[in-house]
C-alpha cells in the first residue's frame, strides 16, 4: 500500500523514494526493492539473549528463533533473489557457536535459498564463517549504496542500519511508539530487525545531524506501517517544513 507522508497513513509496505529508486518500507521491519528483487534486513543480533546471559543478565533465550521466524515469513511473502543483511547479524564473534542446531539448520536454508549477501557491522566485523553467503564491506547497485553505518559525508542514495531508530508520534487518544524507518530522499536508515534490540530516538542527535533538514519516517506498530512527516515528531518550530 502506498501512503502519503504527513497523513498518518497505513499500510503492510510504504513506498519510498531514495535516489531515484522505488523501495518498499515492509511492515516486519524489512525494506523491498521490487525491482531488483532484493530483501534489506539490518541489525538482526543473533544471540544477544545468550551474550547478556553470560554476563549475568538473564534474558528468555528465543531471540534468535523468533527474529529467524519473521525472516523466514518475510522472504515467503516477498520471495527475493537476494538477501542483503546490513551488519551486526550477529551479536558478537562467537554468537554462530551458540546458535542452536535447529536454529543453525533454519538459518542455512535460508541462506542456501537465495543469494546472501552479509555487510560486515561493528559487532560482526566478520560473520561466522560457517554459516555461507558472501561477505562485503559495503554494496553498491544502481543508484544506491548499502552500508552497515552512515557517513557524515556520502553520495546520496546511501541504505544503513546501526541506530535502530524509533520513533512515538501523538494521537487524539495518546502517544504511539516503535521502530521506524527514516529518511529524506537521499538516504535512509532502517530499523533494526532483531526481537532483543532497543532504538535510538529519531530526536537524538545522532540522527538529527544525518537529517538536519525535513524527514519522513514509517514507524512501525502492531504489524502495521504508519508514515509521518518529522513535523509530527518535532513539531513545526524544530523541523524544516519541506516534503520529499
Amino acid at each position: 500500500m502506498n501512503a502519503r507522508f504527513g497523513t498518518g497513513s497505513t499500510g503492510d509496505q510504504t513506498s519510498l523514494t531514495v535516489n531515484g529508486a522505488v523501495v518498499l518500507a515492509d511492515a516486519s521491519g524489512a525494506l523491498f526493492w521490487p525491482d531488483r528483487g532484493l530483501l534489506v534486513v539490518a541489525d538482526l543480533h543473533l544471540e544477544k539473549g545468550t551474550a547478556f546471559a553470560g554476563r549475568g543478565t538473564l534474558l528468555p533465550p528465543y531471540d534468535t528463533a523468533a527474529t529467524l521466524a519473521r525472516l523466514e515469513a518475510t522472504c515467503r511473502r516477498l520471495a527475493p533473489r537476494r538477501v542483503l543483511c546490513l551488519g551486526d547479524s550477529f551479536h558478537d564473534q562467537r554468537a554462530g557457536a551458540r546458535v542452536s542446531a535447529d536454529d543453525g539448520r533454519r538459518l542455512a536454508a535460508l541462506i542456501q535459498g537465495h543469494e546472501w549477501l552479509w555487510v560486515v557491522g561493528n559487532h560482526d566485523p566478520a560473520p561466522p564463517p560457517d554459516w555461507g553467503g558472501r561477505v562485503v564491506d559495503d554494496w553498491v547497485e544502481g543508484p544506491l549504496v548499502f552500508r552497515h553505518e552512515a557517513q557524515d559525508v556520502t553520495p546520496a542514495g546511501e541504505i544503513s542500519g546501526h541506530y535502530h531508530p524509533k520513533a512515538s508520534v501523538p494521537t487524539r487518544a495518546r502517544r504511539v511508539g516503535g521502530r521506524c524507518f527514516i529518511t529524506d530522499g537521499h538516504r535512509l536508515v532502517l530499523p533494526a530487525f532483531g526481537a532483543y534490540t532497543g532504538g535510538l530516538d529519531v530526536r537524538e542527535a545522532a540522527l538529527r545531524r544525518l537529517f538536519p533538514g525535513a524527514f519522513n519516517i514509517v514507524l512501525l506498530h502492531r504489524d502495521r506501517g504508519y508514515a509521518f512527516h518529522s513535523t509530527h515528531i518535532l513539531g513545526p518550530d524544530l523541523a524544516n517544513t519541506g516534503t520529499y
